[in-house]
C-alpha cells in the first residue's frame, strides 16, 4: 500500500483557508458523533478520536464543548451521512462524504460541482470498490515486529505496516480501528496507556492512482474548491496524482 494514502484525500477540515469553515465542519461532526454514541469521550471512542483530531487541527476548545453541549440537549438538527461517488477531471475517481440535514439539497449541490467541471457523478458503488476503507495509525517508534505482534494478538487484520524515518505506520480495515488503536496503546503507550498518534484517521485509500495533466490540473483545483465551499461536505477522497 505504501504511501498512497498521502495523495488519496483532500481533507476539507485541513485545506480550507477559512478557519470558520474548519470549525463548522468539526463542530457538526462532533455533534453528530456525540448525539449518536454518547457525550462522554471515555464511553464513546469515536468521539474521543474525533476530539483528538480536532485539537491537532487547532480547533478551539469552546467549539468542541459547544458541539457536545448541543448534543446533550437531544434536540437540534437531524443530520445524516451521505456519500457520493463519481469521476472527476481526467477520469480520476472521487468519493465525497457529507453530513446533511437536507439530502436533496446536498445531492443537488454536489451534482452541480460535477456538471460545472464537466465531470460525471455516479451511483453508490461506482468507484468505492477501487478504494480500501482503512484505518491509518502513525506513531513514533522503530519496533515494527512488536507492533505487528501486538496487532495480531488483538486479532487485527493488518493490511500493511511500515517502519520509516523513526515512525511506524499501520494500515488496517476500518472495522478494526478501535482494536488496533487499543492494542498499540497497551504496547507502546505511556504510564496512562496513551500513545501519541501523528495520524489517527479512517480514510478511503485508492488502490491505484491516476496522473492528472494539462488543463485537467486546473479543472481539478476548481472542482475541489467548489466542493470545499459546500458546508455539507466533510471529506473528499480521490485517486488523482497531481
Amino acid at each position: 500500500m505504501g504511501r498512497a494514502y498521502q495523495n488519496r484525500k483532500e481533507s476539507m477540515a485541513k485545506t480550507s483557508d477559512a478557519k470558520a469553515k474548519v470549525y463548522s465542519k468539526y463542530g457538526r461532526e462532533i455533534y453528530v458523533c456525540a448525539k449518536a454514541g454518547g457525550v462522554e469521550p471515555d464511553g464513546n471512542l469515536a468521539l474521543r478520536g474525533l476530539i483528538d483530531r480536532a485539537k491537532k487541527d487547532q480547533v478551539p476548545s469552546h467549539v468542541i464543548e459547544k458541539a457536545i453541549e448541543k448534543a446533550k440537549g437531544g434536540g437540534g438538527e437531524d443530520f445524516s451521512t451521505a456519500r457520493y461517488e463519481g469521476y472527476g477531471p481526467g477520469s480520476c475517481m472521487v468519493i465525497i462524504d457529507c453530513l446533511t440535514d437536507n439530502p436533496n439539497r446536498t445531492f443537488g449541490d454536489v451534482r452541480q460541482c460535477f456538471t460545472k467541471t464537466k465531470c460525471k457523478i455516479g451511483t453508490q458503488g461506482t468507484v468505492s470498490h477501487m478504494f480500501d476503507h482503512s484505518a491509518i495509525l502513525v506513531f513514533e517508534g522503530d519496533d515494527e515486529e512488536a507492533a505487528l505482534e501486538a496487532l495480531m494478538m488483538a486479532d487485527v487484520d493488518v493490511s500493511d505496516i511500515e517502519n520509516e524515518d523513526g515512525k511506524i505506520t499501520v494500515f488496517a480495515p476500518h472495522t478494526d480501528y478501535f482494536k488496533a488503536k487499543q492494542a498499540l496503546n497497551e504496547t507502546f503507550g505511556n504510564d496512562k496507556g496513551e500513545l501519541e498518534f501523528e495520524i489517527d484517521e479512517i480514510q478511503f485509500i485508492p488502490q491505484n492512482t491516476a496522473p492528472i495533466t494539462g488543463d485537467d490540473v486546473e479543472l481539478m483545483d476548481t472542482f475541489l474548491a467548489m466542493l470545499n465551499d459546500l458546508d455539507d461536505v466533510q471529506n473528499v477522497y480521490h485517486n488523482a496524482e497531481l
